[in-house]
């Protein structure tokens, strides 16, 4: 059913409250029980929190910053500093107290809003260096100097279904141009910059950006990718957009457990979730002689049927039905039994991974968008896909194409610039205003849209050819061993790989081979797992023309992690962390580069 068109946040958070939906969000407590907050419970929570932010001096075009994991209080801090004109800016809780406290300065935040006591503690010893004026926090027992989230929402639910003229007047006075947040760019090149999104930029994303999808009030999802990301909120505006659920889970290793209780019906997540799932699949079934056979078989059969898949259809070939029974069932029941839609975004999932989805009879729809573009710049759907594309651009949107093949995208969704940065702001700009995405890209003779790898990523050799990275790194992480892989060789004679295992399913294959490490750094090095892993790139080799094959590689001792400070939290790789880390190891790699043969 269409929906009536929103303008502004503030339009859906109308549209949220008014509904009557008494499971509009489903939360945690503490022993692990779902928990349901209704329409009216989420409108008058709403309500008194930003009572209290007025009351506090908070007025339209104020900041206030929002760390926090996915909990209930999340949405709901989110819509009372947008229903009074404030700019709300959400920090990863990941970052270290110095980061976050340059962020508070650059965007001038006067009050924060942080989940934990771990949180406050991080955040108070950099106070004196912020503009802060108030800290409020979730968790308790409350520390001295901190505001009790729960003492500003105590007695709102007792107002019941009962709405506030004042307060939805207030609201309704925020328009369309009126700044809504600010999202600091995770910073993979270099130091993050705020992008700056107007209630309209967002608004008019959420109105079209599911069309083909069909969710409406029976579908449910489960919140689990960091809200700091505008991918995750953008997938939970639309949930409200729509009048589903949104279930929140704030611990990804609750996930699991999450999907067998919730049974979501659809599911967004990052490339490397489904990395892992396959992974983890793949771990499992080497577990048995039998599994391990069966697995492979299965999806061979199923790549057999992949476009039918994808267009909806159950197959009617007995040996798909029987490996559906074996096999794709199990897969499909670990993610609750009940999602009818998958959607990836966030970075470029591998055609390989799709397809290998697709054969165990699960169909990914790839999105792409960035924050600077609200974020969905296109999309594939049920209704409308290509596999390996991204779908169509929206509807709303113009796209061209620099000389160089850049991606240029123009329409209401385009952010107004970057927070306080002119200069950054008029770089990505043309003169007829299109935005430069810094992707490289090509529409084909449909107009499906296909991303071919992010310019300032694309490695140039020194002869002269350019490689794309992520292609490459794509395939190597087919493989169940490989957990992530880095490209490197910019101007050099070749290019090479730095590999970090699964080091789960590494020290599986180890032990089944009797191999003895008492270390990762002695099992990297053992010659078994490094002639093993050679075979894995000989492999992608011969999928890749000669000038982008691998001349050389390195298994690193770690797994690359968002804590350890690898990866971006949508799980994008940071590259020049890794440049500077592995510094010695990319010398050695490019040893003797002078007498090596080029390609």
């Amino acid at each position: 059913m269409q929906q009536p068109t929103i303008s502004t946040l503030n339009d859906l958070f109308s549209r949220v409250v008014s509904c009557a939906n008494p499971r509009a969000i489903l939360w945690q407590d503490e022993a692990g029980n779902w928990l349901p907050l209704s329409s009216d419970q989420i409108y008058q929570r709403v309500r008194a929190l930003a009572q209290a932010f007025l009351g506090w001096g908070i007025r339209k075009g104020d900041r206030i910053a929002l760390i926090c994991e996915n909990r209930w209080e999340w949405p709901v801090t989110d819509f009372a500093a947008l229903a009074i004109g404030a700019v709300d800016v959400p920090i990863y809780p990941t970052l270290t107290a110095e980061q976050i406290a340059t962020l508070l300065r650059d965007s001038g935040c006067r009050i924060a809003v942080v989940s934990t006591l771990k949180q406050y503690e991080k955040l108070n010893s950099v106070r004196n260096q912020t503009p802060l004026e108030r800290i409020v926090v979730l968790e308790t027992p409350t520390p001295e100097g901190a505001v009790a989230f729960r003492d500003l929402v105590a007695d709102a639910d007792a107002h019941g279904s009962v709405r506030d003229p004042e307060f939805d007047a207030l609201t309704n006075s925020i328009g369309p141009d009126d700044l809504a947040t600010l999202i600091y760019t995770s910073g993979t090149t270099g130091e993050p910059k705020g992008v700056a999104l107007t209630h309209g930029n967002i608004a008019s994303n959420q109105c079209i950006a599911d069309r083909g999808f069909n969710i409406g009030p029976d579908d449910a999802c489960i919140s689990f990718l960091p809200l700091s990301h505008v991918t995750a909120r953008a997938l939970d505006y639309i949930m409200f957009y729509r009048g589903a659920q949104v279930a929140y889970c704030s611990q990804f290793d609750w996930l699991a457990q999450a999907m067998r209780q919730i049974r979501p019906t659809i599911i967004v997540g990052v490339p490397r979730v489904f990395e892992k799932i396959r992974q983890e699949v793949e771990r499992q079934a080497g577990h048995t002689p039998i599994k391990s056979r069966l697995l492979p078989a299965a999806v061979s059969i199923g790549s057999h049927f992949v476009e039918s898949v994808y267009d909806g259809q159950r197959p009617q070939s007995p040996l798909w039905r029987l490996a559906d029974l074996l096999v794709y069932s199990k897969v499909r029941r670990a993610f609750g039994g009940r999602v009818h839609t998958f959607v990836s975004g966030g970075a470029p999932l591998g055609i390989d991974t799709l397809r290998w989805f697709a054969s165990v009879g699960v169909a990914i729809y790839e999105g792409y968008g960035l924050t600077e573009t609200s974020p969905v710049i296109a999309i594939d759907s049920p209704a409308i896909h290509r596999i390996g594309s991204v779908g169509r651009p929206l509807a709303n949107l113009s796209v061209k194409f620099a000389e160089d093949g850049e991606l240029l995208v123009k329409g209401p969704s385009v952010f107004r610039g970057y927070w306080q940065q002119p200069a950054a702001t008029a770089q990505c700009f043309d003169a007829e205003g299109y935005f430069a995405t810094g992707d490289i890209a090509h529409l084909d003779e449909d107009g499906f849209l296909f991303i071919t790898d992010r310019k300032k990523e694309l490695l140039k050799t020194s002869g002269g050819k350019l490689v794309a990275p992520q292609p490459i790194e794509n395939r190597l992480k087919n493989s169940s061993l490989v957990a992530q892989a880095a490209i490197v060789g910019d101007r050099h004679k070749f290019v090479c790989a730095l590999i970090s295992p699964n080091f789960a399913a590494l020290e599986d294959w180890a032990r089944q081979r009797q191999i003895h490490f008492d270390s990762c750094a002695e099992l990297v090095t053992h010659q078994q797992v490094i002639a093993h892993f050679g075979q894995i790139v000989r492999e992608v080799n011969a999928t890749l023309a000669n000038f982008e094959s691998l001349k050389r590689f390195r298994i690193v001792a770690e797994e690359w992690t968002q804590e350890t400070g690898e990866l971006t939290p949508s799980m994008k790789l940071k590259r020049r962390v890794i440049d500077v880390r592995y510094a010695a190891v990319i010398d050695e790699l490019f040893a003797g580069e002078a007498h090596a043969r080029a390609e």
